[in-house]
Parts: C-alpha cells; sequence; structure tokens
C-alpha cells in the first residue's frame, strides 16, 4: 500500500526523475507545448507550475532558486521574461494537459501539456466568441417577453423624443 506517498515515481530512481522532470519544464518553458505521455505530464505539472509562481517575483534570490532546479540559463531568461509576463495576472493553473489518445508502439496513454497563456485558440478568441456567438432561447415564452419588453421599450423612447 501506498498511504501518503503522493509523488508520482514515474518507475525511475529519484535522480532520473528530477532530471527528466527539468528537461520537460525547460522544453516546455521553450516551445510553450509538449506531447508526452499523461503520467510524465501529470507529474510535470506538479513540478513546473511552482517554478512558474516563482518566476513571477524576478529577484536574484528566485532567479537562483529556481535555476537550483532547471540548470539551463536560457530557460530561465524565457521564464522570468515572457512567460512571466504573461502569467502575471493569473493566480495558478498555468499548464493545461489535453488527452490524446493511445500510443500505437506500446499503448501508453499520450497527453499534449501547454502553457495557457500562450495558446492563441483558447486564449485571445474567447472574449470576442461570447460576444459574436448567438444566444439559444431556453423557452419560447422568455422570447416573447424579451420582444414584448423591447417594444415597449422603443415606443416610449420614441414617445419621448417626440414630446
Amino acid at each position: 500500500m501506498r498511504h501518503g506517498d503522493k509523488v508520482k515515481n514515474l518507475s525511475r530512481t529519484k535522480a532520473h526523475r528530477e532530471a527528466l522532470l527539468a528537461n520537460l519544464t525547460c522544453q516546455l518553458i521553450q516551445y510553450k507545448r509538449i506531447v508526452t505521455t499523461l503520467a510524465k505530464a501529470k507529474a510535470l505539472r506538479v513540478y513546473a507550475e511552482p517554478l512558474i509562481t516563482k518566476a513571477k517575483d524576478n529577484t536574484t534570490h528566485q532567479r537562483r532558486v529556481v535555476f537550483s532546479y532547471l540548470q539551463d540559463k536560457e530557460a530561465i531568461k524565457e521564464l522570468f521574461g515572457a512567460v512571466a509576463e504573461k502569467v502575471a495576472g493569473r493566480p495558478g493553473g498555468y499548464t493545461r494537459i489535453i488527452k490524446l489518445g493511445a500510443r500505437p508502439g506500446d499503448n501508453a496513454e499520450k497527453a499534449l501539456i501547454e502553457l495557457v497563456d500562450f495558446n492563441e485558440i483558447y486564449g485571445k478568441g474567447k472574449g470576442e466568441a461570447k460576444e459574436g456567438a448567438k444566444k439559444t432561447r431556453r423557452s419560447r415564452t422568455s422570447a416573447k417577453k424579451g420582444t414584448e419588453a423591447k417594444a415597449e421599450e422603443t415606443t416610449t423612447t420614441e414617445e419621448k423624443t417626440a414630446e
């Protein structure tokens, strides 16, 4: 039984697991989205999100703390630069995991993990799609009431302008 054991071991030793997660995090920061197995993606989210939170406070101490995890100067520059700027207003939940199905070779569950603020499909078009989207009617009576109310408003405004 694994009571109280919250570490996803990924069938690796501690050193191998830390190296794997550090490399995956560097790739995630560099490319903004990567495809990996679902188990690795879930472990990566737990590893990367606290580092992104640390990057929001751009101090020498936080840079050194994050560098102790990642050991990649280019990834640190990108993390404390573009990534920290985009996620500044977000209180958490910097990554999104999308399941992609099974891998043909070994039937491993694949997943795409991405930084939420760098996705153009979900991020920027979200507000525009809501404004331009057609509203669905819930019932016929509410639609009639709504049109009658609008008609009354227009007649009252027309009467006021006529006076």
